[in-house]
């Protein structure tokens, strides 16, 4: 099952700038899960310190929010997983 993962430009620099990574899984968390393990050091750009998505990081679902509980959010194959980032500060 291939699941296209399409990524804000401030985490493409962990991808080889890569704006779309193809990934498996058939959840986002699992999709996401492959996505570090193939890049890792995106790891810190998604999650925080408990291993929770962080706070400014939003998932859609073929341009659908996947909030509440992204991460157990289903997908299946041909799914496109859009990553954005909310502007946060003051």
């Amino acid at each position: 099952m291939t699941v296209k993962i399409h990524l804000h430009k401030t985490h493409r620099r962990h991808t080889e700038g890569k704006e779309i990574v193809e990934t498996k899984g058939d959840t986002v968390g699992a999709c996401l899960a492959d996505l570090v393990r193939r890049f890792p050091a995106i790891e810190k750009g998604l999650f925080d310190d408990k291993g929770k998505l962080r706070n400014n990081v939003e998932v859609y679902v073929n341009m659908e929010s996947a909030y509440p509980d992204e991460l157990a959010k289903a997908v299946k194959d041909g799914d496109k997983i859009h990553l954005t980032l909310i502007l946060t500060g003051g």
